[in-house]
Order: structure tokens, then sequence, then C-alpha cells
């Protein structure tokens, strides 16, 4: 049959919580020495951290000063290292149109007639 479900008052989970922040400890080690699960615990210190960002009005969408610039910085590298990687496939493949008809191909080499190692055989 199944277990009945244990309440828990709103002061032993705001103490469990608050030895979990104070004291460093992880959330596996305070839920064995309280005798509840380490889930249950982990779900108390999530809503409160989550409860503590909107009371302080730092929301997961918003971003510091210092992590906008790194934004930025991070987007224009992006695009600078875009387009190098264009201008190297440009001088790539314009050098493998001049050179491609000056070669034959070997047998068994790469752009040849089988697709897949096993139907060379």
């Amino acid at each position: 049959m199944g277990e009945t479900r244990r309440r828990f008052d709103p002061e032993f989970r705001a103490g469990a919580v608050r030895i979990v922040r104070e004291t460093g400890k992880s959330i596996a080690q305070v839920a064995r020495d309280l005798g509840i699960n380490a889930g249950t615990l982990a779900n108390w210190v999530q809503m409160d951290r989550l409860a503590r960002e909107q009371d302080t009005g730092s929301g997961v969408g918003e971003l510091a000063e210092s992590e906008r610039e790194e934004l930025a910085r991070l987007r224009r590298q992006k695009a600078e290292w875009a387009k190098e990687r264009a201008e190297r496939w440009s001088v790539m493949s314009s050098s493998a149109r001049w050179s491609s008809g000056s070669r034959k191909r070997r047998a068994g080499e790469r752009g040849g007639l089988h697709r897949f190692p096993e139907d060379r055989a």
C-alpha cells in the first residue's frame, strides 16, 4: 500500500533552505541530516531562489552591464569569424575550379562512383 504524504510546515521548509544557503553543505547532505528526500529539498531551494530573484528584480532575462558588453563583443567576434570563413571558402572554391580540370582522378579517390566504403567491395 502507498505511504501517506508527509506535510512540512513553512517554518521547517524555510529552516532547511536556510541551512543549505548558509552552510554551503550539499542539498543531499542536508536532506540526509533532516531525514527528508533530497528531491523535495531541491525543489524548496529552487522555489526560494526564484522568489529571491523576483524580489530583487534581477530576473533571468535581464543582463548586467558587463554581461551586455561581453555579449556584444562575442557577437562582433562571431560575425568577424563568419566573414573570414566565407572568404576562405570563396578562395578555396575558386582555386579548386582552376585545378580540377588539369588532374585526373585515380581509382578509389574521393568523389568516385562509390559513396559508401561498403559499396567498394
